[in-house]
């Protein structure tokens, strides 16, 4: 199922495509500082379901905007979520390929513009709607909170945004934005946030795991060296 492109979701898949193989290269999980952070992820995740009482996920549902080639659906499903009960919308057609090639046929990839699916993930229906690194690849304002408002309307009462995503911009990428918590909370209004910081910087990261992997953990101690947010964002159950 496809849908037509806004000029900004034409722009941000120009923007993915001019990373090429250099990007696939330098997030790739061979490369060390990558898998400590994608661990440190992982458990950060464990850790909020386990504290938000959902020890038994076979029953939740969950989409995940921006799935790209899959990786992270295939972590969901690793978790104990399943097949059936799990959605990704995905805008580049090579991504979207890979990610169908990867995980089970009753998981089911849409291909397009999220925010103009509104329709296609039935409203109030899902238990977590997850993006990761999505938002800061966009950089009109009425854009994001265009898909905010989608993202959210597809929200269950107790359920959640799972929001992942950088908030300090690097100057030498005019292709993406930090998007800080004030950010954040202006996008979803008075919900109820937790958040947590994650990540050690990624150009610190790479330089520690040269001298050795176990300095990235003793920098990654440092919450100011830490770049990203692990943000739940819940919608009242009344």
């Amino acid at each position: 199922m496809t849908t037509p492109l806004s000029d900004e979701a034409v722009a941000v898949a120009a923007r993915y495509a001019r990373r090429g193989g250099e990007d696939r290269q330098r997030y790739s999980l061979l490369n060390p500082a990558v898998m400590l952070a994608h661990q440190e992820r992982q458990r950060a995740i464990a850790a909020l379901l386990v504290r938000l009482g959902w020890t038994e996920l076979r029953d939740l549902r969950l989409v995940e905007v921006g799935c790209g080639t899959g990786t992270n659906l295939v972590e969901f499903l690793r978790l104990g979520f399943q097949p059936e009960h799990l959605s990704g919308i995905e805008l580049l057609d090579d991504s979207a390929t890979r990610a169908r090639a990867v995980l089970p046929a009753a998981v089911r990839i849409l291909v397009g513009d999220a925010a103009a699916m509104k329709n296609s993930i039935p409203p109030v229906s899902q238990d977590i709607v997850y993006q990761a690194t999505v938002f800061s690849s966009i950089l009109d304002d009425r854009f994001q909170a265009e898909l905010a408002s989608t993202m959210w309307s597809w929200v269950r009462p107790g359920g959640g945004v799972l929001w992942y995503d950088f908030t300090v911009g690097n100057p030498s990428n005019p292709d993406v934005r930090g998007v800080p918590i004030r950010r954040v909370r202006q996008l979803f209004g008075d919900a109820a946030m937790t958040v947590r910081r994650l990540t050690l910087a990624p150009p610190l990261g790479r330089m520690a795991v040269r001298i050795h992997p176990m300095l990235y953990s003793a920098l990654n101690a440092f919450r100011p060296l830490k770049t990203h947010t692990l943000v739940w964002i819940q919608k009242p159950t009344a």
